[in-house]
């Protein structure tokens, strides 16, 4: 869309230079020695809308890969395959529920400057076929022709209908929530 429609501004995410990473937790006394692992989400796809004037009128869509989760802890290639079997088989079940999705419904923000405002984003998150109202926290940073966003934002799996994962043998139990970290840069689009 270009500056005409209203000024309202199109802009995609660039998934090369974004970065997405969700946390898991280990549970219980083993969580003392074994390490709680770190993925990156490599798959994204995004839009969003914005009225310099009025970023109150923005809309955010989110795309993602279920598949797409990379494990960055170094493990062994054994526990590697394990953890990667487990989460895309028996947690996300990716085959079944491809995409994961996130479309805003409203958005506030708060202006810091004339380039930045922190964001309250209200939407829903579609998960394993779940949808699930999900409000965001973040800091925009907006220029002519790029725009940065980063925030931090958790969610419960049980909320969701995952399995909570056990791997190792089950010497490894996960927590049931899972937090995220987001910085995404979007390039504007005409």
């Amino acid at each position: 869309m270009t500056p005409e429609n209203n000024g309202l501004l199109h802009f995609e995410v660039d998934a090369k230079t974004s970065l997405f990473t969700v946390q898991a937790f280990a549970a219980g006394m083993v969580a003392v020695v074994l390490h709680s692992p770190k993925f990156a989400i490599r798959d994204i796809f995004g839009e969003i809308h914005y009225r310099p004037v009025a970023l109150d009128n923005g809309s955010l869509l989110m795309n993602i890969g279920a598949a797409s989760l990379e494990i960055l802890d170094e493990v062994s290639s054994v526990d590697r395959r394990e953890i990667e079997r487990t989460m895309f088989d028996e947690v996300l079940e990716s085959k079944i529920y491809p995409r994961i999705e996130y479309k805003s419904s409203q958005v506030h923000a708060n202006r810091i400057s004339d380039s930045m405002a922190h964001l309250k984003i209200g939407g829903d998150l579609t998960l394993h076929g779940i949808t699930r109202g999900l409000a965001l926290d973040g800091q925009v940073v907006a220029g002519e022709d790029t725009l940065r966003a980063q925030g931090y934002f958790s969610i419960m799996q049980s909320d969701y209908g995952l399995r909570i994962a056990s791997v190792a043998g089950g010497s490894l139990r996960l927590k049931d929530e899972l937090k995220f970290a987001y910085f995404i840069m979007a390039r504007r689009k005409n």
